[in-house]
Formats: C-alpha cells, structure tokens, sequence
C-alpha cells in the first residue's frame, strides 16, 4: 500500500492552488526578466551610474522584491514536491520523513537567507 505524504509543509496544502502559485511566479519572473534584458537593450552605455538609478528606482525596488518573492515561492513549491517525491520508504527506509525534514529545514534556511539578502540589498535594511 502506498502512502501519501501529509501535505503540512507544502505552501498552500492543495496540489492546484500551488500548480496556479508556479505558473504565476513563472510569469512574474519572466516579466522581470524582460524588464531587465529590455533595460540593457536599450541603454547604450550601461555603467555604474546608469545601473544604480534604474534598480535605485522605487518601481524596480518593488519589482525586484516582487521577483525575489516569487522565485522563493516558485523555489519551495519545486523542491517540497522533489522532498515529497524522491525522499521518501521506498528510498530511504525508516528514516525517510527524518531525512526529508532534514532536507526541506535546508530548503528553508536557504529560501530565508536568500530573501532576507535581497531585502537588505534593495532597502538598505
């Protein structure tokens, strides 16, 4: 008999609303980067100066943060779903959830340290 992992440390405990979650960080994500290769394609002579007032603006401040949210939400829901898949009885034995919480805590350390990085960067916290 197979047994589903309990979904407590999943974003949103439902398999649709984080199919929906990916699609739209996806799209948030490509819009920046858009945004960004738009800024360099544009701009004749990119320097230090040129860089700090685009991504020193408030619009691309938020933009940005927007971006790095959505790169820890799209992040999380990938590597639950690889934790929940891959790491599992079947592979691990008895002390696969031990391993998998293991794992995801690292995920989430990481996910943290990335984002509390970022905020720093773009606010000067």
């Amino acid at each position: 008999m197979v047994r589903s992992v309990t979904n407590v440390t999943s974003l949103t405990r439902s398999g649709l609303s984080d199919f929906v979650i990916q699609r739209v960080t996806a799209i948030v994500l490509v819009a920046y980067t858009l945004c960004v290769v738009g800024f360099f394609a544009v701009t004749p002579n990119v320097d230090h100066v040129a860089l700090v007032g685009y991504f020193g603006s408030p619009a691309m401040k938020l933009f940005s943060t927007l971006a790095v949210l959505a790169t820890a939400a799209h992040a999380w829901i990938g590597m639950w779903t690889v934790g929940t898949d891959y790491i599992r009885p079947h592979y691990f034995g008895a002390h696969a959830t031990a391993w998998r919480l293991t794992y995801q805590a690292g995920c989430l350390v990481v996910l943290f340290v990335y984002v509390a990085w970022a905020l720093q960067m773009f606010w000067a916290l």
